[in-house]
């Protein structure tokens, strides 16, 4: 069947972008910097654990608490350094401003294969596109920066709509701000519940990117699943 599709929104982490190395690395790299050692794994434990906990007790960058999502990102990098061993609070202040700075540019972040072409491509076909993503404020600098901003009418972040996915409000914005209805949009993901079946729940199609062998989730229509990004122009192009 023939998907009358006329906008195509896009979540960013492990879609388009991904982060060069894991976190761990990259704080410890920054770390060894200012003359301090601390193991990669022991931080990369501690950034998730940490990472985990600010998420529950300030969701969404703790948007509706009061915090800006500066402070909220700040107070998680000092607390991953703390757990790991580091207490020059000195430091700490200086790690946290270089590690939030460092994180809105290319330096950490590379376009998946394939990203860029089907963005291209997808514009050519005459789509219309933005971008759902549990995302701060830096989106928008990050994606500039890596090159991607342009294929976007919109870019929708979690801290902007005051929704996270997979609550169904940050969709409707999303369709609000694209003028079209559900059954005239699709979402692409990797998240299974924030993505696929999120977007769905509001009305729209949506895509599962699931590289093979990346384990069993639930079930997923094959016709709904892309082994990689390159693979949504054939489901679309029909």
């Amino acid at each position: 069947a023939m998907l009358r599709l006329r906008l195509l929104t896009w979540d960013v982490k492990d879609t388009l972008l991904r982060l060069r190395q894991p976190v761990g690395q990259s704080y410890a790299a920054e770390a060894r910097a200012h003359g301090l050692q601390v193991q990669p794994e022991a931080l990369g434990r501690s950034f998730r654990e940490v990472y985990g906990a600010q998420s529950r007790r300030f969701p969404n960058y703790g948007r509706g608490q009061g915090l800006s999502s500066r402070q909220w990102w700040l107070d998680v990098v000092k607390q991953s350094f703390r757990l790991s061993g580091v207490q020059d609070e000195a430091a700490l202040t200086k790690l946290a401003e270089k590690l939030y700075r460092d994180y809105c540019s290319s330096h950490n972040w590379e376009v998946l294969p394939g990203a860029a072409e089907t963005l291209s491509r997808c514009r050519q076909l005459g789509f219309r596109m933005g971008v759902v993503s549990n995302f701060d404020n830096r989106l928008e600098v990050i994606l500039s920066q890596c090159d991607l901003r342009h294929h976007f009418e919109f870019v929708l972040t979690s801290e902007a709509a005051g929704f996270a996915k997979p609550d169904g409000r940050i969709f409707e914005q999303a369709l609000r701000l694209g003028g079209v209805r559900p059954e005239q949009a699709a979402h692409i993901g990797d998240d299974y519940s924030r993505d696929y079946r999120a977007a769905r729940a509001a009305g729209m199609h949506s895509f599962l990117l699931r590289a093979a062998g990346q384990g069993e989730g639930p079930e997923v229509p094959p016709e709904h699943v892309l082994p990689t990004v390159s693979h949504l122009l054939a489901r679309i192009e029909k």
